[in-house]
């Protein structure tokens, strides 16, 4: 009896294990897959940055622009050859020159004062600096070309005080003793071996005097200093 109930357990512990075995089996072969929901995708849409339409036209048609200002008392006369080569020793153009300056009408009047200095080129050109006929403070600058005198264009000056020190009256230049610096230069310059050739002459003005230049003729071998009169006459030619 004991022996029969003993077989009777093992066969039914044996049923539940290939039971489960085959569970096991049929899971592995079949699976019962439970479908796992994915989180939805967030898609990100970038919000597009709004400018006002007058702004960015503004930023579109932008320009800089740099103004620069410098403080100098150099005076840069530029000026291009032509015909007029004998303009430097034609008096008689040199005083139509003068006549015509003395004849602009927002000087008329009144006296004409040169400021600093005034540069005769034999290109039959003329640049000078006048005190502004209404504003003492003030000097333009005016070009001779061509018969004619230009309009004036305001002349920047640093040391306002030093103005008056620097003035000579036009009353005291005649514009035809260029003519006479200038042949004097030439004569000289022919003397002179490895001289260049006269192209300009000047008056510059120091403590209401003025004075003529240049005032050296530089050769290949020797220098030799000049020195005029008001008037433009040869006072001194030597070697240094």
């Amino acid at each position: 009896m004991m022996k029969q109930l003993t077989v009777l357990i093992f066969c039914s512990c044996l049923f539940l294990a290939c039971n489960q075995v085959s569970r096991s089996v049929q899971e592995t072969f079949h699976p019962t897959d439970t479908p796992v929901l994915a989180k939805p995708a967030v898609t990100t849409i970038p919000t597009p940055i709004q400018f006002p339409t007058n702004q960015a036209q503004t930023v579109t048609s932008a320009t800089i622009t740099i103004e620069t200002h410098t403080s100098t008392t150099t005076h840069t006369h530029r000026h291009t050859e032509g015909k007029n080569v004998r303009f430097l020793t034609d008096g008689n153009r040199l005083n139509k020159a003068e006549e015509a300056l003395k004849k602009l009408p927002q000087y008329a009047g009144k006296e004409i004062f040169i400021y600093s200095s005034i540069h005769f080129y034999k290109d039959g050109s003329i640049h000078a600096l006048l005190r502004h006929p209404e504003n003492p403070d003030y000097i333009d600058k005016y070009i001779y070309r061509n018969g004619a005198w230009s309009a004036p264009k305001p002349e920047q000056v640093t040391n306002k005080d030093r103005i008056r020190t620097r003035l000579i009256s036009l009353d005291r230049i005649r514009f035809s003793n260029a003519a006479k610096v200038a042949r004097a230069l030439q004569e000289k310059t022919r003397e002179v071996e490895g001289a260049k050739p006269v192209t300009s002459v000047y008056i510059s003005i120091w403590d209401n005097g003025m004075r003529w230049f240049p005032s050296t003729i530089n050769g290949s071998r020797d220098r030799y200093s000049l020195q005029f009169s008001e008037d433009g006459e040869l006072k001194k030619f030597e070697l240094e």
